[in-house]
């Protein structure tokens, strides 16, 4: 039986090698021995992925091992089997004196695979896809954390305001580096979509079906909320690609596909977007962080970063998230979570303080009784057509949904129209709070905006 591959596989495709090995029982333990070094210098040689060796659950007379090699591409793989190194490895492997080997190699392509949902980034499609999902669920933030904010009466709830203010401008800069990460990997950026206002409640995109995200007056519901979806991963929590339960776990799938990917493919071949549509400068007042154009995995990595570690922050085992307070330059920032742990005890983080310990230092000062009733979850169909609040909330989505046409045009190759979304914003604040401060019919709460989708033929 042959025992090494002799005949070029011609095709740049990745490639599978299989071999049956079958040795008499007695020799099967210094055969895996034997193998490991074989293996040892073949995972050394460019292009390797990864190689299996296995073993019948039953061993008989004879054991027949299968060897299983991934290849990056079947050219890599014609390399390797000419490295001199390599080649006399194997045959002392099948010169060894005290095995008796036979085998059987051939190398194969995939033509059909089949992954469980929520499994790992494998191409750079699902890259494309995840990255989306990225755009998604930093946007699920935006309009409950809106909602809070501008509920709040700034003159009796300063601090609060600034807290949620903060975390609503980072979940705007994540926006972009997620929009950077997808045109770095030659994807399109889409927000101007229904899929970006689904219905309240809904669950967080592709998350935990459990954690409905809501339109809620700030208080405690919303707090809990706010905890709940930006909740730290646990340390050692495996990455999940679909139905996370944090959202660190969502990046650290992304982030491990892109690494993979990398590996396989190379970074060329992943980054291939168009650097001008990358967007270099994104600061919203009240907030910390930065844009980081993406073009490699370095730059890449450094946007996975930015993200998780003001979310949940750094190594999912600290309060702190690198940067410095907006608001307070003496002090060092705490991530997103930690900021409404701040608000639900009324006390401040301070140096020495964990996420063990919570907050120990200075009160901060929060006025539960100072915030707009508005009712939660609201909806245009709430009201009769053409009065006053439904006008008013209709007239608000348009406005909103014309912010995420400017946010995807912007996104998608014009980086100078991040301009006119300023504007826009504040016709979103002031439409916002005009209806939390509109007594609803039946006097039991104020009004509030709905985020329903409207099409682009509708709006005015």
């Amino acid at each position: 039986m042959s025992h090494s591959l002799e005949t070029s596989t011609g095709t740049g495709e990745p490639v599978v090698v299989i071999k049956n090995y079958t040795v008499p029982a007695g020799e099967a333990e210094h055969f895996v021995d034997v193998y490991r070094e074989n293996a040892r210098i073949m995972s050394a040689q460019p292009g390797f992925v990864r190689s299996r060796l296995h073993r019948p659950l039953a061993d008989g007379p004879d054991v027949r091992f299968v060897h299983v090699a991934e290849w990056s591409s079947g050219t890599a793989l014609d390399r390797a089997v000419v490295n001199a190194e390599w080649r006399a490895s194997l045959q002392r492997m099948f010169d060894d004196p005290g095995l008796h080997i036979t085998s059987d190699p051939a190398s194969y392509r995939v033509v059909a695979e089949l992954q469980p949902s929520g499994g790992a980034i494998r191409t750079v499609e699902d890259l494309r896809r995840h990255l989306q999902w990225a755009i998604e669920l930093e946007h699920a933030t935006i309009p409950p954390y809106l909602c809070a904010l501008y509920s709040l009466d700034p003159g009796r709830n300063a601090e609060a305001v600034q807290v949620v203010g903060s975390v609503l401008a980072e979940e705007m800069l994540h926006l972009a580096l997620a929009a950077n990460l997808l045109n770095a990997v030659g994807g399109e950026p889409r927000l101007d979509t229904p899929e970006l206002l689904p219905p309240y409640p809904h669950p967080l995109p592709h998350g935990d079906r459990s954690l409905q995200v809501q339109l809620v007056p700030f208080g405690h519901e919303a707090l809990e909320l706010f905890s709940r979806i930006e909740q730290p991963a646990p340390v050692g929590a495996p990455p999940e690609a679909d139905g996370y339960e944090t959202i660190g776990q969502f990046y650290a799938a992304v982030e491990a596909g892109i690494r993979w990917l990398c590996d396989e493919l190379g970074e060329d071949a992943v980054f291939t977007g168009d650097p001008a549509r990358q967007v270099g400068e994104f600061h919203l007042r009240g907030g910390g962080g930065a844009v980081i154009p993406v073009h490699d995995l370095k730059s890449a990595l450094a946007a996975l970063t930015e993200i998780t570690e003001q979310g949940e922050g750094a190594g999912r085992t600290d309060v702190w998230d690198g940067d410095r307070d907006v608001f307070h330059p003496e002090r060092d920032e705490v991530a997103h979570y930690y900021r409404f742990q701040e608000l639900r005890h009324g006390r401040r983080y301070q140096t020495g303080d964990t996420p063990r310990s919570g907050p120990t230092g200075e009160p901060i000062a929060v006025d539960f009784d100072a915030v707009m009733p508005m009712r939660p979850n609201p909806r245009t169909a709430d009201h009769p057509e053409g009065s006053e609040i439904r006008v008013a909330q209709e007239r608000f989505n348009a406005t909103y949904c014309l912010l995420l046409r400017q946010l995807e045009e912007a996104f998608n190759g014009e980086p100078a129209r991040l301009g006119a979304t300023v504007g826009t914003m504040y016709q979103v604040k002031a439409q916002a709070q005009a209806l939390m401060t509109t007594p609803l019919e039946d006097g039991t709460a104020t009004a509030g905006p709905t985020f329903e989708y409207v099409p682009p033929s509708l709006r005015a």
